[in-house]
């Protein structure tokens, strides 16, 4: 890994996750925004649809993250219309590599920081999961990835030890729900609610909606 992203895993204050199923994809995220060690919002949304039969979840700069997917969705729209053919979920995957290898080199006070996991069904009922670097690598994934988030070595780890082959996409929400409270109880940067999609041949779907809300517990006194 070079210097560029262990900078980024550093400033990306999140926890984003895919997993690959048997019948389809889950993709889910925390709300939490830093600032360094500031928490700007407690309730920002980092899975966004891109299209129909696209979604996407961002790791990076909150500015990046807002706007990539809006301006992919518009020139996958443009895409469509020229060729007369709806893209494909890997189609839309290289356009968004393209998107952030030009994003992070061309010359600029503040270059594009954003890593990105895009997931979707092609035409023919098929799911894809991909994940993005933030200079523009993309890689098919094939079990799980979370991509270069603050929260990701807890999530790996985790899913290293529990993920199986082939299991459903309702085995799958579950799984994200534990990796993402996981991540949560020792991320600094992850925090104060989850939201998990899946995606399969029927659509794409949110089933999970969750805010974590602390509470104060009085001690127990010794008698």
């Amino acid at each position: 890994m070079d210097e560029e992203l262990k900078k980024s895993i550093l400033k990306s204050g999140t926890t984003i996750l895919g997993i690959v199923c048997k019948d389809g994809v889950v993709m889910a995220a925390d709300r939490q925004v830093t600032a360094g060690t500031i928490v700007l919002s407690k309730v920002e949304k980092k899975v966004f649809p891109v299209l129909d039969y696209l979604i996407m979840s961002g790791t990076g700069y909150a500015v990046d993250i807002q706007r990539v997917p809006k301006y992919l969705g518009a020139e996958l729209k443009l895409k469509e219309l020229r060729s007369k053919s709806r893209p494909s979920v890997q189609q839309a995957a290289s356009l968004l590599a393209q998107l952030n290898y030009s994003g992070s080199r061309n010359p600029s006070m503040i270059p594009q920081m954003a890593g990105f996991l895009i997931a979707g069904f092609n035409e023919d009922g098929t799911t894809e999961l991909y994940s993005v670097e933030p200079i523009g690598g993309i890689y098919k994934v094939e079990d799980f990835d979370a991509n270069f988030g603050s929260g990701m070595p807890y999530v790996l780890g985790l899913l290293e030890r529990q993920y199986k082959k082939g299991l459903t996409v309702q085995e799958g929400v579950e799984l994200a729900k534990e990796s993402l409270k996981s991540s949560t109880q020792r991320d600094v940067g992850s925090g104060y609610g989850i939201d998990v999609f899946t995606i399969t041949k029927e659509g794409i779907k949110k089933v999970v909606e969750q805010t974590i809300e602390p509470n104060y517990i009085e001690d127990k006194k010794e008698k």
